[in-house]
């Protein structure tokens, strides 16, 4: 099978890259500032879908779901990569509802008002949606790296990632919990507590999950298990990421961004 050279092409995808995450992040600032202005939830919700719309198309490249030939041998690997790439989205799918579930209980019960959460928790959330934001795009550099036999940079990204990971999971956990507890917004103190420790603790086990995953496939990349032609693993790892990115997108506005932050 004849590949381009991956000098041609590295360098326009990475440009690409970088102007998706720009986009990203100027979105994320525009959400806060707006959140804090306007306080508008339509205008929250849509800054919301935007973002997510990118890491879907461009991140999660659902537009691959039909790239397969129909007319494939069964037993060939383009054949089995197309249904598994089906399978995949399967599964996120009814992961969905579980958080779709949690993102409407939080306005089921507790309306449009916000969190009676420490006024340090929107810099706190801020910062850890940055570094996931920031995360997704070293995971989107690790897998196109692997497509294009370029294995120092899947090495540098997926293991960027891992570590960016560890820091959301530090941020939530051991920053920002304690925070909220120490507000008094616990478990077991309100509505607002149960809702906010569930959202956050249900999202914070798919990162760690997301973690174990990736550093099994950091493991397995550096035993050159992986190819530019096989590595449906690396894919999948990819997308489970950017999947977890894109609940946060949500959870992040619905948690810390409706009704007046300070």
């Amino acid at each position: 099978m004849e590949h381009t050279n991956q000098s041609d092409i590295l360098p326009d995808v990475l440009r690409q890259g970088i102007i998706v995450f720009i986009f990203l992040a100027a979105l994320t600032a525009l959400e806060f500032f707006v959140a804090i202005e306007i306080g508008t939830v339509v205008l929250l919700a849509a800054i919301a879908f935007v973002k997510v719309g990118l890491i879907l198309y461009y991140y999660m490249h659902i537009y691959r779901l039909n790239a397969q030939d129909q007319d494939l041998d069964r037993h060939t690997y383009q054949y089995k990569l197309g249904t598994n790439r089906v399978g995949l989205w399967l599964f996120l799918l009814s992961d969905t509802f579980i958080f779709g579930g949690l993102f409407v209980s939080r306005f089921n019960l507790l309306g449009l008002g916000p969190l009676p959460l420490a006024s340090d928790s929107q810099y706190i959330a801020l910062t850890i949606t940055s570094v996931l934001l920031l995360s997704s795009f070293f995971m989107n550099r690790a897998e196109v790296s692997m497509e294009h036999g370029n294995r120092k940079g899947f090495v540098f990204g997926i293991a960027s990632t891992i570590i960016l990971g560890l820091i959301f999971l530090v941020g939530v956990v051991v920053v920002e919990w304690p925070s909220a507890i120490n507000a008094g917004v616990t478990p077991s103190s309100n509505a607002a507590g149960s809702v906010f420790f569930m959202m956050t603790g249900m999202h914070a086990f798919h990162v760690l999950t997301g973690v174990i995953f990736l550093a099994i496939v950091l493991r397995n990349g550096l035993r050159g298990v992986y190819s530019p032609e096989r590595h449906w693993a690396v894919e999948a790892a990819t997308i489970y990421w950017h999947f977890v990115d894109v609940i946060w997108v949500f959870f992040y506005s619905a948690l810390y961004l409706v009704g007046k932050l300070f």
